[in-house]
């Protein structure tokens, strides 16, 4: 069966070299794994920094991005600062094992101020592409908490969601009790297995380590189970992917087939 892998690590403002070095680093490592696609955290050749990183040179990123992928003979999905214009977006590519890109998809729900100071968000539904004999579609981040952005990639075929991402430490303060208090580690703990599930897909979620970040990133079954599932530190997610677990899932869990989208609007 094929395999892919997640990657989990902190981007450093201000070090593309650096960062696209580490990139092409566990891209050989997952690929000695046997992975054939490597999914990396959102802006990390540039780091986490929207308002730094808004000109960053994401053309030419996104070239070395190809290179990476094309000698290392993996797919890899990588997220840039696109401009178009007096706009720019956070975007996610994915490039074949030749170092082709196959899409682009530009980030449709920003998150806090930071970024909506700096960045338009995009209008356009992930592409669908095939590979690992499943069809792929790109997210980033805040895009997964979303349950109509999941629910629209799989009902238009959508089998494995790959969503580089970088969620903040963030929760409530102030001494109120544990069951009424809120923790961004939710996020991956309980909506990403929720939305693959939900919709019978696999999620492959890459996002930045702690502390600045929460960690924990994962490759989700359409089971909704943790086929791997980082802690807060550095980490190479590898784990295999079947389409034919795609369909007993959806076989299983019919929520695809039993919705009423005409009471919905």
């Amino acid at each position: 069966m094929p395999a892919m892998a997640v990657l989990q690590a902190a981007g450093v403002v201000d070090a593309v070299e650096e960062n696209l070095r580490r990139i092409d680093g566990y891209a050989v490592r997952a690929a000695e794994q046997g992975a054939e696609l490597l999914v990396t955290p959102e802006l990390f050749a540039t780091g986490y920094a929207p308002a730094l990183v808004v000109d960053s040179d994401g053309q030419g990123i996104r070239g070395e991005l190809a290179g990476i992928a094309r000698r290392r003979g993996i797919a890899l999905v990588g997220s840039t600062v696109e401009a178009a214009g007096d706009r720019h977006h956070i975007s996610a590519s994915l490039f074949d094992g030749q170092g082709a890109e196959r899409t682009r998809y530009r980030k449709s729900h920003l998150f806090g101020p930071e970024e909506k100071s700096v960045f338009t968000p995009g209008d356009d539904l992930p592409d669908l592409v095939p590979l690992l004999g499943l069809s792929v579609a790109l997210g980033i981040c805040y895009d997964i908490e979303f349950p109509e952005f999941s629910r629209s990639a799989a009902r238009r075929g959508a089998d494995l969601l790959c969503i580089p991402t970088a969620v903040p430490t963030t929760g409530d303060v102030g001494g109120r009790p544990a069951e009424l208090t809120y923790n961004a580690e939710r996020i991956s703990t309980l909506l990403v297995p929720a939305r693959a599930l939900e919709n019978g897909v696999y999620i492959a979620y890459a996002n930045h380590t702690g502390p600045d970040f929460t960690g924990l990133s994962s490759i989700a079954s359409p089971y909704g189970t943790f086929l791997g599932l980082a802690g807060g530190g550095e980490e190479l997610l590898v784990a295999e992917v079947d389409h034919s677990e795609v369909d007993r899932a959806r076989g299983l869990n019919t929520y695809l087939t039993c919705m009423r989208p005409a009471l919905y609007g």
